[in-house]
């Protein structure tokens, strides 16, 4: 059961091409964002699609491989933990954020399956 503990699994389409990022320390960064969709009928009886989006960083080997073969509309499916960070803006502002630090990726289809 320790397995589960802070594990996220999503299935969603990426927003648009992920951004990698070579670190001054060697290390490869990308990060994206994926919407998924879920649809429900109201007391009207009217379809209501509900988009939400997620946030995700991926490192290394991973990082390269999203750079390398994943692209805006594409499906995939993600597994990962949940990282709640802040930090501050040019103005001063305190922002808080929340990322998935991806440790798994399938790719399940192209642009528009």
């Amino acid at each position: 059961m320790n397995n589960l503990r802070n594990s996220v699994q999503l299935i969603g389409r990426l927003g648009k091409d992920p951004e990698v990022k070579e670190l001054t320390s060697g290390k490869t960064l990308a990060t994206f964002s994926i919407a998924t969709s879920d649809s429900y009928r109201n007391a009207n009886g009217e379809k209501i699609e509900d988009t939400q989006w997620h946030n995700v960083i991926a490192w290394g080997k991973q990082a390269q491989i999203v750079g390398d073969y994943v692209k805006k509309g594409q499906e995939i499916a993600i597994s990962g933990k949940l990282i709640h960070r802040s930090y501050e803006t040019n103005t001063g502002e305190k922002r808080y954020i929340t990322e998935i630090n991806m440790n798994e990726l399938l790719m399940l289809g192209g642009k528009g399956n």
